[in-house]
C-alpha cells in the first residue's frame, strides 16, 4: 500500500489494511469528540496491557538476565519532588488525544500515531521479556522524607508499576514520541499565538525534567535513559515517514486504500 517502502519496518507503520474500518465509521460520532475517546481505549488494549503484563511477568517469573547498573546510577542523588515530573507523563496521553484536531486529516494522524505507539511498546516489550532487568535502586529512597503529595505519588508509582521493564525505557519513549506529536499539531493548528507559544515551552521543559527525573526517582538506570532517546528518535523517523502520507495524498483517498471507508 501507497508503496515501494524503504524497508519492510517501513512497511508495517503505513496505515493496517481494514484494522480501522469500524472506528473511522464513527470518526463523527458526538460532534467528532467520540473518537479520541475511542483511540483512548484502543491504547488501554494495546499499549497499557502490553506493558503492564510484561512488567508483572518479569517480576514474578522472571530473573535478570543482564544488569545495566553502572557505579554513577547510585552516584545520582534522590531528588524527591522530581516525582511530579516523573508522574506527569500520565497526562501527555489525554493531552495528545485533546489536541489531536477534529479533521479527517487529524484522525488519520492518530490512528496513525497510535499504530506507531503500539509497534513501538510492542518493540520494547520484546526486550523486557526476553532481556529483564530488575530496577534495584529503590533502597536509596528515603520514604521518611516525603512530603505528602511526593508519598501519595511515590506510592501509586511504586504499587502499580514493578521495578523492571528496565530498557529501553518506554517512560522516554512515549513521552517524546507524543510530545512530538502535540508539537505538530499545535504548530500547523495554532501557528503563532501566543498561548500555544507557551504550551510548548511547558510541554519540551516537562519532557527535560521527565528525562531527568526517571534517574533521581530511582526508577530507572542511565543505560535505560539512553536506549530510551535512541529508540524515541529512531521511532520518530517512523511516524514521520507514515504522517508524511497526509501531506502526499487526500485523506479519502488514504481512507479507500487502506480499506476504511
Amino acid at each position: 500500500m501507497f508503496g515501494p517502502h524503504p524497508s519492510r519496518i517501513h512497511a508495517l507503520v503505513m496505515p493496517w489494511k481494514g484494522f480501522w474500518r469500524s472506528t473511522w465509521s464513527r470518526r463523527e460520532r458526538m460532534g467528532g469528540y467520540w473518537f479520541p475517546i475511542e483511540m483512548f481505549f484502543f491504547g488501554l488494549l494495546f499499549v497499557a496491557v502490553p506493558y503492564f503484563a510484561s512488567n508483572n511477568i518479569a517480576a514474578h517469573y522472571l530473573e535478570t538476565v543482564w544488569d545495566p547498573e553502572i557505579w554513577l546510577d547510585r552516584q545520582i542523588p534522590v531528588v524527591n519532588w522530581m516525582i511530579i515530573p516523573y508522574a506527569a507523563l500520565y497526562l501527555f496521553y489525554p493531552a495528545t488525544l485533546a489536541i489531536s484536531p477534529r479533521d479527517d486529516r487529524g484522525r488519520a494522524e492518530l490512528i496513525l500515531a497510535m499504530q506507531g505507539l503500539i509497534l513501538i511498546t510492542l518493540f520494547c516489550t520484546f526486550f523486557f521479556l526476553v532481556l529483564p532487568a530488575e530496577i534495584d535502586l529503590r533502597d536509596q529512597l528515603d520514604m521518611d522524607s516525603l512530603s505528602g503529595i511526593e508519598a501519595s505519588l511515590f506510592g501509586f508509582i511504586h504499587f502499580s508499576d514493578n521495578p523492571w521493564n528496565a530498557w529501553p525505557s518506554l517512560h522516554i519513549v512515549h513521552s517524546y514520541l507524543l510530545a512530538r506529536m502535540m508539537t505538530l499539531w499545535i504548530n500547523r493548528e495554532h501557528g503563532e499565538k501566543p498561548l500555544a507559544k507557551a504550551f510548548l515551552v511547558i510541554l519540551w521543559v516537562e519532557y527535560a525534567l521527565l528525562c531527568v527525573s526517571i534517574l533521581t526517582t530511582k526508577q530507572h538506570y542511565l543505560f535505560d535513559l539512553f536506549t530510551g532517546l535512541v529508540t524515541a528518535m529512531v521511532a520518530w523517523k517512523l511516524f514521520e515517514y507514515a504522517l508524511s502520507l497526509a501531506e502526499r495524498h487526500s485523506t479519502s483517498r488514504i481512507a479507500d486504500e487502506a480499506d476504511w471507508a
